[in-house]
């Protein structure tokens, strides 16, 4: 089995077919098993996750029924019961979360002396993303955390491609693709420093201007604060 959380929660089989997980219960206690990487989570947790401060009557009977279900969908084995708790049996170097081949890709990358091949690896890490992480869970308190770091990976690594694209003179493309990005996260300085150097090689030296004094504004009114050195060097 391998298991998607870069957007929807979602299975594949090892042919790579969708497998259904019926039942949004059965859902949340997967994406929740799945937040912990592999390890074990307590059944006063997960009865806590599922159903919050109005358990059923027999909490562990009704926790223990819905790890049945996943047992028929994943197979007995992948959902594994021990002392401190259930977990899902996962083997890292199999990269069966797409997270943790999104995290190795990306580890690839920083180890990669070629730009391009840099580059490249970047955005085969990127390309796994289908949206937000635990798109379908990500309020869960069970798995908020989770998708706020993977989130943030995400960003991270969107940063570090921005800066190989550019060093393989890609920014006719990227200065137009970083648009979108930038007004969404208006703040970091990392991107807008990616953003202006590509409208900057672009020939758009105005709109590179217009937008450094866009965040020396931003920032001077949100955190009374201004630009960090390497903007201010960049500009």
């Amino acid at each position: 089995m391998r298991y998607g959380v870069l957007g929807p929660l979602v299975v594949w089989d090892d042919g790579g077919a969708v497998v259904t997980v019926p039942e949004t219960k059965v859902r949340a206690l997967l994406a929740t098993l799945l937040a912990h990487d592999g390890g074990p989570v307590s059944a006063d947790r997960l009865i806590q996750d599922l159903w919050g401060d109005d358990p059923p009557g027999k909490p562990a009977g009704a926790l223990q029924a819905k790890v049945s279900q996943l047992r028929r969908v994943l197979g007995r084995d992948n959902v594994l019961h021990q002392p401190a708790g259930y977990r899902l049996r996962l083997a890292p170097a199999a990269r069966q979360v797409d997270a943790e081949h999104f995290r190795a890709l990306t580890a690839e990358a920083r180890a990669a002396a070629d730009p391009r091949l840099r580059a490249a690896l970047l955005t085969e890490a990127l390309g796994l993303w289908r949206g937000p992480a635990y798109a379908d869970f990500a309020d869960e308190a069970s798995v908020r955390g989770a998708a706020q770091r993977l989130d943030e990976q995400r960003l991270s690594v969107t940063e570090e491609q921005a800066e190989a694209r550019l060093a393989v003179g890609d920014h006719l493309l990227l200065a137009g693709e970083l648009t979108d990005l930038v007004e969404r996260h208006p703040l970091r300085e990392r991107l807008r420093a990616a953003q202006i150097r590509a409208l900057y090689l672009a020939g758009r030296q105005s709109e590179a201007l217009a937008s450094y004094e866009s965040l020396r504004a931003r920032l001077a009114e949100d955190l009374g604060v201004d630009p960090g050195p390497p903007l201010t060097a960049l500009h």
